[in-house]
């Protein structure tokens, strides 16, 4: 026994993990060290739990009781928005809201289900909120997938009815407990007769009514489920899915109709035999108001569209009405425009000839220096013709694109496949069908206009010519991807159609819309300086102003890069296609193009001070393109004809009274010409050796083969042979006339005129 008289085998106060009990009574003491001390403990975590949820559970309940289902609001009943000109003075006023409110017995079964399977399938089964959806809808709205609202069909209808569309916090929050509140109050079927009465279809109509009458031209009770399953598609985005106003938008709308559809069947709401019997229910033409009659409809469907894309107003939001917005469209210029349009284009339309039903105009006017649309032309009227010519997508370019390639010829420093950099004075083999050289995939043998061969011709004068077999291989030179990463840092958009890497790209395949094509344009007029276009300066509402996007500039491409594209564009206007451009009286540059089947004409031009692109379309009634081979008593239209006079008179009107300015270009070094024959101007009969593999970064193995066929911006149908046209012989310092490869200029234009089609008045269009 030892003299300790706490002997360590006697101890009865150590811890347990000393491996000694604790006297009876008596707590641990144990100590928590190292990272343990960080950690929280499970009563820590458990207790806090428990009051987050008192908390929430306090807040919805205090929600609950101190939010009130309000009356309805004044959006309910829509007012009107005015539209001005860029000077204050009224543009336009988008008239009277369609409503009619119809019960849910008036509104078929099928119909009703269609709804519910584009926007809430489980309406009658759920609750009025759906937190899950809604945490969904906004993690993917942070994230970057797109907006999503997450919301039930009860929370729509309480936001269309009682609250309004704006994103706020606080508009959620008052939803969330409104909804709760109502589902308890109201029957499941009065809140979907609401919702189906308070929805915005798009054309004005409010309303399952307004929007049979507005798309089908009779009552709700009379539509079909592949109607019905139409107009539910819209309530999704009615402009996205509008395929009359909005024809390239068809292909997304018949995903989304065949999403509803297809849903139907799923929830046992339709027989799978009847839903693949249907066909797509393709609505009538856009009725307008007459108080958007002329150009006012086309410019307030414009600015609806650009408001919406900007996500400055959604098409819910700006349909409430109540808004005053300041558009960039000037006065003069507009006015200027319709009247070229109609003195150079519509005057000489007869309606003996039926080529002349086909006419259609597009145009579009851009400040290069602020970006503003100055300008507008969509056509006719858009009463008459709702599609508007300026920002529709589904006419190919042309030769108009030909200017991006040489752009980026410049920008990438590209060389041609024997080493030869590529200047406006570097030699290419103008040889009709010449095979592209370089590529590595399928042969590729576009032809030049009219079948005419160059030979040994530079850059500048295959501009001036617009000779297809250069500027295809050129466009392999540089690399198809880059000319197509060019043209959208340019200002043409990413999704524009068939923008393909192949070499044919060079022609023009793609479809950019008028607009698109100012923008682009207005860069190289800008010095490479890129910045979105505006067509809205202000827009307020009771007094109060809505926040517009920030315009950002940026250098899209080298000043250099614009600049000579611009020097060897003046040469196409002072000797080239676009000699009908002169008429303006000041410095320009510009390029014709022509479509396949002359099917679309092009000119694309700007001074110092204005970038302009008109283009004449050819579309029957039903909406189906057409060449225009004999339109005006012409054997053809192409860019240098109609489109370059109509740019030279609009360009010559709107900017009358302004100094004459000369362009202030900072050019590339450019190599003098020489005549000496390269792999790349190799003739087709003559097989490359040196260089034939294509350049590094566009190697064979990533690249997709060229296209097997002549590129289908080439127009090479010959006109049909009618002998009461007058003839058509083009100027012999551009002898390649015709469409592309050879937009000649002017040409005479037949002396019909239409009883009734003069130019409207110009301050009413």
């Amino acid at each position: 026994m030892t003299d300790d008289p706490q002997r360590d085998d006697d101890r009865t106060d150590v811890s347990p993990e000393e491996g000694w009990a604790a006297r009876p009574g008596e707590q641990s003491q144990r100590k928590r060290t190292g990272l343990r001390r960080l950690l929280p403990t499970w009563r820590m975590v458990l207790g806090g739990v428990l009051l987050v949820v008192v908390l929430v559970a306090g807040v919805l309940v205090a929600g609950y009781l101190l939010v009130d289902i309000p009356p309805a609001n004044k959006a309910a009943i829509a007012q009107s928005n005015v539209y001005l000109y860029s000077d204050g003075s009224r543009l336009a006023r988008d008239g009277e809201v369609n409503r009619e409110n119809v019960t849910l017995d008036k509104v078929p079964k099928k119909v009703q289900q269609a709804a519910l399977s584009a926007e809430d399938r489980d309406f009658y089964s759920e609750s009025a909120v759906d937190p899950k959806a809604m945490l969904r809808a906004a993690f993917n709205t942070v994230t970057g997938k797109g907006k999503q609202s997450g919301s039930t069909i009860t929370q729509q209808y309480v936001k269309n009815y009682y609250l309004g569309q704006e994103q706020t916090v606080t508009r959620k929050a008052k939803e969330f407990f409104i909804a709760i509140k109502l589902d308890r109050e109201a029957s499941k079927n009065d809140i979907l007769e609401g919702y189906l009465n308070t929805s915005y279809y798009g054309r004005n109509a409010y309303g399952i009514q307004a929007a049979a009458q507005a798309y089908y031209g009779k009552d709700a009770n009379d539509l079909n489920t592949a109607q019905g399953a139409y107009l539910a598609t819209l309530l999704n985005s009615p402009n996205a899915y509008d395929v009359a106003a909005h024809p390239e938008n068809k292909k997304r709308a018949l995903a989304r109709w065949d999403y509803v559809l297809d849903g139907m069947v799923k929830e046992d709401w339709l027989g799978q035999s009847e839903r693949d019997a249907m066909k797509f229910p393709t609505p009538g033409k856009v009725k307008a108001p007459p108080v958007l009659s002329g150009q006012r409809g086309y410019l307030v469907e414009a600015v609806k569209d650009y408001l919406d894309k900007s996500d400055v107003l959604d098409e819910r939001t700006l349909a409430a009405g109540g808004y005053r917005i300041t558009t960039t469209i000037n006065r003069k210029k507009q006015n200027a425009l319709v009247k070229a349009v109609d003195d150079q284009l519509m005057s000489k339309l007869s309606d003996s000839r039926k080529v002349d039903e086909y006419v259609r105009a597009g145009g579009a006017s851009i400040d290069p220096a602020t970006g503003k649309i100055v300008a507008v032309y969509g056509g006719i009227d858009y009463t008459k013709q709702f599609v508007n010519n300026a920002t529709r997508r589904d006419y190919q370019v042309g030769s108009t694109f030909k200017p991006f390639v040489f752009t980026s010829a410049v920008q990438n420093d590209s060389q041609t496949q024997d080493g030869r950099t590529i200047t406006p004075q570097t030699v290419y083999d103008g040889t009709n069908k010449r095979t592209v050289q370089g590529s590595g995939g399928a042969p590729y043998s576009p032809a030049n206009e009219d079948d005419r061969s160059y030979g040994q011709i530079t850059v500048s004068e295959a501009t001036d010519k617009s000779v297809n077999a250069v500027y295809a291989q050129m466009a392999q030179d540089v690399g198809p991807a880059k000319v197509k990463q060019t043209a959208i840092d340019l200002g043409l958009p990413k999704a524009t159609p068939d923008l393909q890497p192949y070499p044919s790209i060079a022609l023009g395949p793609a479809t950019a819309s008028v607009l698109d094509m100012t923008e682009a344009y207005a860069t190289l007029a800008n010095h490479g300086k890129h910045g979105a276009y505006a067509l809205v300066d202000k827009v307020t509402k009771a007094g109060q102003q809505v926040g517009l996007p920030d315009r950002r500039v940026k250098q899209a491409v080298t000043r250099e890069s614009a600049d000579t594209t611009t020097s060897i564009l003046k040469s196409v206007v002072e000797g080239g296609t676009g000699t009908a451009a002169q008429a303006a009286g000041r410095p320009a540059a510009g390029k014709t193009g022509t479509a396949e089947e002359d099917k679309a004409a092009w000119f694309a031009g700007y001074t110092p001070d204005l970038a302009t692109v008109v283009a004449v379309m050819g579309q029957d009634p039903k909406g189906v393109q057409k060449p225009l081979y004999g339109a005006t008593g012409l054997a053809r239209i192409n860019g240098g004809g109609y489109p370059a006079q109509i740019w030279a008179d609009y360009t010559a009107a709107a900017l009358k009274g302004k100094p004459v300015k000369s362009f202030d270009l900072d050019l590339a070094s450019g190599g003098p010409a020489t005549l000496e024959p390269s792999t790349s101007a190799a003739p087709p009969s003559t097989p490359s050796t040196a260089g034939s593999s294509p350049p590094a970064s566009e190697s064979t193995a990533s690249s997709p083969p060229p296209p097997t066929s002549s590129p289908p911006e080439t127009s090479t149908t010959p006109p049909p042979a009618t002998p009461t046209f007058p003839s058509f012989t083009p100027p012999t310092d551009f002898p390649n006339g015709g469409a592309d490869g050879g937009d000649g200029g002017g040409g005479g234009n037949g002396d019909d005129e239409i009883e009734g089609f003069g130019r409207p008045d110009q301050d009413d269009f």
